[in-house]
């Protein structure tokens, strides 16, 4: 996964065909045996006169749909947005008419027809939404107006008094767009979570494994030791039966050579590999150093600064996520950064604290409150007064959730940079995240604060 700046945008990973047919066909299935259920109830129960043929007919329409798609398309099948826009139509309809012919809005069933819209909010994309809610106004709307009534086997009309009708059409349509709004808003962000922690656990594996590439080299260059001595002790041999021959002796001084080479090379790759699977723990500067690397050279001065009354810092774990995180805030300063990029650090014997500034434009207002937020865009009125200001996404999220895991608390600020010299007037305010460690979460384990946990800067 690419890094990207943490104020860019990102798009969530595509949602399109995500739903089973298999799914859609189990919901239709409760909602056929459901009216199948009421229908018969009605007319033996209660003593509804309801046609039963026709009412019969109509719920069989939807259960020659459910077969026709069993046995067609496989049940394991993802549908598109426009096929289950067109299923969530179908039983939409079907239902408005079964409702016209069971009395309309005297029917108190005529409530689940905000189910078809409502499973479409939590799925769709938005048009698609706004279509269905369209056209279930419109068919609720026609029902009321146009229905059969509900009359007993005695010849007595069910009918509630025209204002509670009234009320009930209204309470239909206004849940069309509520429970619309509401479960497409609640599914979006549920989608949104998800895409980004699954982002979060990808990057945090590409860093596990970077961490560990240095084993598998050391490991390589032990294994590969023995046959490249076979090698060399082979070639030597030949050597010495072939000096008659110059061609063949040249050629087996060239096998020993490379030999040779290779035993040089692999010996200083098995020395990093080690180097690199005993360095769990570094000092708080070398690690905030080597989150920076990447970012040293992109035209942007970036300053460390120890800030501490101690004479030694501490000795801190070389967590693949911290990395990761500090790198990408690290990122998110050089990028909006005029010129300078502020990295300070600050330990006591129970906090360790590390600040990130830089004397870019800062943080809209709009936003503060909503930082950590996955795929977080600006807000209008950010885009006026921070026309700069390109939004959050993705990137910071990570960050915040890679560093809450190492048991860092965040605190995202405006705050003045630090002064080019000492005395000199705070410059106007740029974006700060400020991060906040318990000593006790950060430290190496070997020895105890103040001991070898501390070392010189």
């Amino acid at each position: 996964m690419d890094e990207q700046s943490d104020r860019g945008i990102w798009s969530p990973l595509d949602h399109n065909d995500w739903i089973r047919l298999r799914t859609l066909i189990f919901l239709r299935w409760g909602a056929v045996i459901g009216q199948t259920a009421a229908v018969l109830a009605a007319w033996s129960l209660y003593d509804v006169a309801l046609d039963l043929t026709l009412c019969l007919t109509v719920i069989g329409v939807s259960v020659l749909a459910n077969l026709a798609a069993r046995f067609v398309f496989p049940e394991s099948r993802r549908v598109t947005q426009v096929e289950m826009t067109a299923m969530l139509l179908f039983d939409t309809t079907q239902l408005a008419l079964l409702l016209s012919i069971t009395g309309g809005l005297n029917n108190p069933f005529a409530l689940f027809i905000l189910v078809p819209v409502t499973i479409a909010a939590t799925a769709l994309e938005r048009r698609a939404i706004l279509f269905l809610g369209v056209c279930t106004i419109a068919l609720i709307s026609l029902v009321s107006g146009f229905h059969l009534p509900l009359v007993t086997h005695g010849g007595e009309v069910i009918a509630v008094p025209p204002l509670v009708e009234l009320g009930y059409w209204l309470a239909i349509v206004i849940g069309v767009i509520f429970l619309g709004t509401y479960a497409h808003g609640i599914a979006t962000e549920i989608r949104s979570m998800a895409d980004a922690l699954q982002a979060t656990q990808m990057a945090l594996s590409r860093e596990q494994k970077l961490t560990d590439l240095g084993g598998v080299v050391a490991a390589a260059a032990h294994e590969l030791g023995t046959p490249l001595a076979t090698i060399k002790l082979v070639s030597s041999e030949l050597a010495d039966e072939l000096e008659g021959d110059e061609d063949l002796h040249a050629d087996v001084l060239l096998i020993r050579d490379q030999a040779d080479r290779c035993r040089d090379i692999l010996r200083s790759m098995g020395r990093a590999g080690k180097d690199d699977l005993h360095m769990r723990s570094a000092p708080l500067l070398a690690v905030l150093r080597e989150a920076a690397e990447p970012h040293m050279d992109r035209g942007k001065l970036l300053h460390f600064d120890l800030v501490s009354g101690a004479e030694r810092q501490p000795l801190v774990h070389r967590y693949p996520e911290l990395i990761h995180a500090l790198r990408n805030l690290i990122q998110n300063a050089v990028d909006f950064a005029r010129s300078t990029v502020w990295i300070e650090a600050e330990w006591t014997a129970h906090e360790i604290i590390v600040r990130i500034t830089d004397d870019g434009p800062g943080y809209a207002p709009g936003v503060l409150g909503r930082i950590g937020d996955p795929y977080l865009h600006r807000r209008a009125a950010d885009r006026v007064h921070r026309p700069e200001y390109e939004g959050m996404g993705l990137g910071l999220f990570i960050a915040k959730t890679l560093l809450q895991r190492t048991g860092a608390n965040l605190r995202f600020a405006n705050s003045p940079v630090p002064a080019a010299e000492p005395g000199a007037p705070p410059r106007p305010s740029g974006a700060m995240v400020e991060l906040i460690w318990p000593a006790d979460r950060l430290l190496a384990p070997e020895g105890a604060l103040g001991e070898n946990r501390l070392i010189m800067p």
